[in-house]
């Protein structure tokens, strides 16, 4: 089995010394400023009037739509990546008129490619690139940003948290809710030599899994992949390093919460029927036989939990490379294509811009897919969720009596 990806992205002393090699060979690395500076002309000359009537027709929100963030992210994007791109020795990085191609069309292509999830010819027909080109600038993007902002997606420390906790009570009424995590699935069309059960999930899918936590602003503060479809969310929460942490008093070990009532409440997540019912991961009752006050806490606890599925929505929906079938990907690079996209998710979240309209997806990141179920319940993690429920009640009735 592949190893879990964490938010935490490591380079490999592999990709690490290719890196520091590359860099060292660049004898004459470009000028920054260098190169085709009239990229978004001619592009928007060649596509503003493709057919289908989704395409705005002011530039800005064009601009956005093609490449899922503002001209200013934009920007900023390019400020991150430009010393890996532009020490990179400039072979093969030539377009069809014969001039080198500049860091910003070359973090354009590769935003493309991640965004619209078109083949490498129909990007490269697009900027009037090769395919060879697409897929090299691609990739050397993913690497750089998978180093460069790895800021971007990191556990909050206490301060944040004491944020993400106040505003999870103030929106859903649970005090101490860290956030809210789920899993989905990015299907994958394998070689005849790669394919095993292990790939193949329960909708005869081949697939990767993905784990999210998320914050109150549907941020990703933690993820794991590079596991195979086949195993189920509560299974892949086990073999995580969040768990492992965890389960060490690593996360979710900050200070005990007193409630009105007077009884202590630790920190905690929300998740979906899939997983363990843990002293730090809360799910909802079963639906059946429900009292009033359990299905009040259910209510809650859904709204509450659905950050994250709206999260993986945007995600999805935003990076359409995560929502097509990927044609024989390599599975070890996959991983980190998954994180870049969720890096991106972020950077467009911290910088204030606001996804396109058209671009999130509808309905369930994992259509399809029928909702499983985890019979698993530790006895800490039931008090913990008839706590949460007294709480809840106990609000109410205030609330009742004013």
């Amino acid at each position: 089995m592949a190893p879990p990806k964490k938010s935490k992205s490591k380079k490999t002393k592999k990709n690490s010394k290719k890196l520091n090699k590359t860099k060292t060979a660049s004898v004459a690395p470009t000028d920054p400023k260098s190169g085709e500076s009239d990229w978004w002309d001619s592009f928007w000359a060649k596509n503003s009037s493709i057919p289908g009537g989704l395409i705005p027709s002011n530039e800005d929100e064009a601009f956005k739509y093609f490449f899922r963030v503002s001209k200013k992210t934009f920007e900023y994007i390019c400020s991150l990546v430009r010393e890996d791109l532009v020490s990179r020795p400039p072979s093969g990085l030539i377009n069809i008129e014969g001039r080198l191609l500049s860091v910003e069309k070359q973090v354009a292509i590769a935003l493309r490619r991640l965004a619209s999830g078109e083949s490498q010819v129909s990007v490269g027909i697009a900027f009037g690139v090769g395919q060879s080109t697409v897929s090299q600038v691609t990739w050397r993007f993913i690497e750089a940003l998978e180093e460069r902002a790895k800021h971007h997606l990191k556990w909050p420390d206490s301060s944040r948290m004491e944020e993400i906790k106040s505003s999870f009570e103030a929106l859903f009424g649970l005090p101490s809710c860290c956030g809210a995590i789920d899993a989905t699935h990015i299907i994958m069309t394998l070689p005849a030599v790669q394919t095993s059960d292990d790939w193949c999930d329960q909708e005869n899918n081949y697939s990767m899994l993905v784990q999210g936590i998320v914050d109150h602003k549907m941020r990703f503060i933690d993820i794991v992949t590079g596991w195979p479809g086949g195993m189920d969310v509560s299974r892949l929460l086990k073999f995580s390093g969040f768990l492992k942490l965890c389960e060490a008093g690593q996360r979710l070990n900050g200070n005990m919460r007193t409630l009105a009532e007077g009884v202590k409440l630790r920190e905690y997540i929300v998740g979906g029927a899939g997983y363990p019912l843990l002293q730090w991961l809360i799910t909802p009752y079963e639906n059946n036989g429900l009292s009033a006050s359990m299905s009040d806490f259910c209510a809650m606890h859904e709204a509450a939990r659905s950050l994250a599925v709206k999260a993986f929505l945007q995600l999805k929906g935003g990076w359409r490379i995560l929502n097509k079938v990927m044609w024989r990907p390599d599975k070890r690079k996959l991983p980190s294509v998954i994180l870049v996209c969720c890096l991106l998710h972020n950077i467009i979240i911290d910088s204030g811009d606001q996804l396109h309209p058209d671009v999130a997806l509808s309905g369930h990141h994992d259509s399809g897919y029928g909702e499983q179920f985890c019979k698993q319940v530790d006895p800490i993690g039931k008090t913990m969720r008839e706590k949460l429920d007294r709480h809840l009640q106990h609000n109410k009735e205030i609330a009742a009596e004013k």
